[in-house]
């Protein structure tokens, strides 16, 4: 069951990304021209989709990947050219279209499922891997947990994520972005400090054959973001 923060980030998240941001987006994630400003966030990204792929096997032949808020696909690309069987899922209509509009034609379109909706919604199915790069730091910590204690109960090797470091400078942006109007406003960040978060994965029961793995900060001028490994644990049994 998701909890009522949780509902309602998503729904706020699905109209700023559908109605107010899409092109904005679609521009950033492609090899337009953009401010300054905006080019160290995609350089950030860039920066952080190695490393999350760098969690994941060299050789995904075979292997299924849950791309879980896939945005406009870059992504989902990459784990294509590696072999991988991908359902990529956005819960913004608009970006799941740009992606699909960008799929490389030497790719097999039959490699990929393009879904609109729940990240985390169990008819997904079960996957061998799962990467949800920026689309949880959104959401408040026992929401990140909830979130990946549930893609756990369906993944049989790794999953890899991002979340908000609670960093000063981030924790000013947060504090000044409650000073607009709420039309002016993204949907905000919700800075997560590290240590708390790895003892709460730790802890949490859906968790106990997982364990914290490799994690990564990447900070790019505007972009801050941090990588976050959870790998199933070897029985020896």
């Amino acid at each position: 069951m998701q909890s009522a923060t949780y509902q309602t980030r998503k729904g706020q998240l699905e109209t700023y990304f559908d109605r107010t941001a899409a092109e904005t987006w679609a521009r950033l994630t492609s090899d337009a021209p953009v401010s300054k400003i905006r080019e160290t966030v995609r350089a950030g990204r860039d920066r952080m989709r190695a490393t999350l792929l760098g969690y994941l096997p060299d050789d995904m032949t075979g292997r299924t990947l849950l791309d879980a808020g896939c945005g406009t696909g870059a992504l989902t690309i990459e784990a294509l050219r590696r072999g991988a069987r991908v359902t990529a899922i956005d819960i913004s209509g608009n970006l799941v279209n740009v992606a699909q509009e960008r799929m490389p034609t030497d790719i097999d379109p039959a490699m990929v499922t393009w879904r609109v909706g729940d990240m985390l919604s169990p008819e997904l199915g079960t996957f061998d891997h799962v990467v949800s790069m920026d689309s949880l730091i959104h959401y408040r910590q026992s929401d990140v947990v909830a979130a990946i204690s549930g893609l756990a109960a369906r993944t049989r090797h790794s999953i890899a994520f991002t979340f908000a470091p609670r960093t000063p400078l981030l924790t000013v942006m947060y504090g000044m972005g409650k000073l607009f109007p709420r039309s002016d406003r993204s949907p905000a960040i919700e800075p997560l400090g590290q240590n708390g978060l790895r003892r709460d994965l730790t802890a949490a029961p859906a968790l106990s054959e997982w364990q914290v793995g490799r994690s990564q900060r990447i900070i790019s001028g505007f972009y801050t973001s941090q990588a976050q490994e959870l790998a199933k644990k070897v029985s020896l049994g």
